[in-house]
Formats: C-alpha cells, sequence, structure tokens
C-alpha cells in the first residue's frame, strides 16, 4: 500500500536557475517521485513521494550528490 509523503529538502545556497532544472531532474528521475519543485529564492527543494518506493534519504542522497548541501529535511505524511 502507497503511502504518500511530503519532503521538504532546505539547501545551502541555489547559486544560479540552472541548479534548479539540475535538482528537479535529478529527483524526477527517481523512481516513486509524484512531483518535485524547486523553490529559488527560498532555497528549497519540495517533493511528493510514495515511499514504499524511494526515501526521503534516497532524495537528499541524490541532491547532495548532484553537489548541494542539505541543510534540514523535513518530511510530512499525506
Amino acid at each position: 500500500m502507497a503511502v504518500n509523503q511530503k519532503v521538504t529538502l532546505q539547501l545551502d545556497a541555489l547559486t544560479c536557475p540552472s541548479c534548479l532544472t539540475k535538482i528537479e531532474g535529478g529527483v524526477k528521475a527517481l523512481p516513486g517521485v509524484d512531483s518535485v519543485k524547486v523553490l529559488f529564492n527560498a532555497g528549497k527543494v519540495k517533493a511528493e513521494i510514495d515511499n514504499t518506493q524511494v526515501s526521503a534519504d534516497d532524495l537528499k542522497n541524490t541532491v547532495t550528490k548532484l553537489g548541494y548541501e542539505v541543510e534540514q529535511v523535513k518530511v510530512k505524511d499525506l
């Protein structure tokens, strides 16, 4: 049974608009990610996930591998 969650990652800094495209593409490629939006000015990544396929840690690790520092992770069940 799928359990949907909303995950918010607070990033250290986004320096350019191309960061937005890079992060959204990397996170969207993960199985179980229903939607993802990067809020450039707020330095946040917001995603809705099916946590039977992907976890908040998977999102954090993906963003870290793309070269961005994740300061905080918040998870909320939907």
